[in-house]
């Protein structure tokens, strides 16, 4: 006979058999809640490293700010300023007349996605202009740079730009206080559109500031070699008026007319006999505007011409140290200077690279 089972406590055991299913099911809800909070955690840091989401303003996420320029100078200010935290794109491509460039119908989509179109201004680029009051969204700036770092009482008409026009001479960027100026606006609006990264450029203007400081005296240190006698410029495109006054050279003389044609007979006439009297060792034509013209005045004006002075066309192409801003006025004033009898040592070993580590997503046109 098998020994007698003792009785079992049926209610007992029930009530056991509850309490264990409700601490596997409160366990369960745990670990459930547990692995939702880990979840929507990882997601968040996921979030915040990927390269995309960039960063963080009073919680809502901001991307890249998108900025389109014109002439290949400015680009190199927004460039140096804006650094790999915009992405930027150009319009104009170098060695084109700026003064009669024509955006193509493609462009109106670029503007139309900008957050920031930046201009000279000054009438340079009305037909780009009117493309981007015309087709940028309700929340982007177009900022006209010329028409913010001078008034209308600083504006210069002399030959190419006569006052009857009512155009003043653009050409601000060859002096780089005034590009200083620029760049100083370009800061300021992108750290109003972009406040995260407000310190990232202001950084980079304070670089660029101390390199346009350090330029600015090598431009005065070079320009001081040249005898007094023969500081004097005259160009095809009349591109350095307010470059000459900070420098001390008198500007005699521009030999394109106001309707950007080639000058007529009796023009040409009087410019020989200018250079003439005024006995200059050089003149200067221009990488856009390319001349016969300008080896006849000189031949005949008894003057040497040279032909390699800049003011859209950055040196070099993109990716080398010396397209940029600094890299253009450098090149100009070691081009310049010898021509009329000076030395521009003064300019070796100055960093005309960017002023910011990293790669930017830029793109200047061809």
């Amino acid at each position: 006979m098998f020994p007698a089972r003792p009785p079992t406590n049926f209610k007992k055991t029930k009530k056991i058999f509850k309490m264990n299913l409700t601490k596997t099911i409160f366990t369960l809800t745990l670990l459930v809640f547990t692995l939702s909070v880990v979840l929507a955690c990882s997601k968040d840091v996921a979030e915040n490293m990927s390269p995309n989401s960039s960063k963080e303003v009073s919680g809502e996420a901001t991307k890249a700010l998108k900025v389109v320029t014109t002439v290949s100078p400015i680009t190199s200010l927004v460039e140096n300023i804006g650094g790999t935290k915009v992405i930027l794109e150009g319009i104009v491509p170098e060695g084109t007349n700026s003064h009669t460039f024509e955006p193509a119908p493609s462009t109106a989509s670029l503007m139309a996605e900008a957050d920031l179109i930046v201009l000279n201004g000054l009438f340079l680029e009305e037909p780009s202009l009117q493309m981007a009051k015309a087709n940028s969204k309700p929340t982007s700036v177009i900022l006209l740079l010329g028409d913010e770092a001078v008034s209308k009482q600083e504006w210069v008409f002399d030959f190419s730009f006569p006052e009857s026009d009512g155009h003043p001479n653009p050409h601000l960027w060859t002096s780089p206080i005034l590009a200083l100026k620029y760049a100083e606006l370009i800061k300021d609006e992108l750290s109003s559109l972009d406040p995260a990264n407000a310190e990232y450029y202001r950084e980079n203007f304070d670089n660029f500031e101390s390199r346009i400081k350090d330029l600015d005296s090598r431009i005065k240190a070079s320009i001081e070699t040249i005898p007094v006698e023969n500081r004097k410029l005259l160009t095809y495109h009349d591109s350095f008026p307010f470059f000459g006054p900070r420098y001390g050279l008198e500007i005699i003389g521009a030999v394109q007319p106001s309707d950007f044609k080639e000058p007529s007979a009796r023009e040409v006439a009087n410019l020989i006999d200018q250079v003439k009297k005024s006995n200059v060792p050089a003149i200067f034509g221009s990488e856009v505007f390319p001349s016969p013209i300008m080896k006849q005045i000189a031949k005949e004006g008894g003057a040497k011409f040279v032909d390699q002075l800049r003011d859209d066309d950055l040196p070099g192409v993109h990716g080398d140290p010396e397209h940029t801003y600094l890299g253009l006025m450098v090149s100009n004033i070691q081009i310049m200077v010898p021509a009329l009898g000076g030395d521009a040592s003064a300019m070796d070993g100055f960093d005309s690279s960017m002023v910011f580590s990293g790669v930017s997503q830029v793109i200047y046109p061809e």
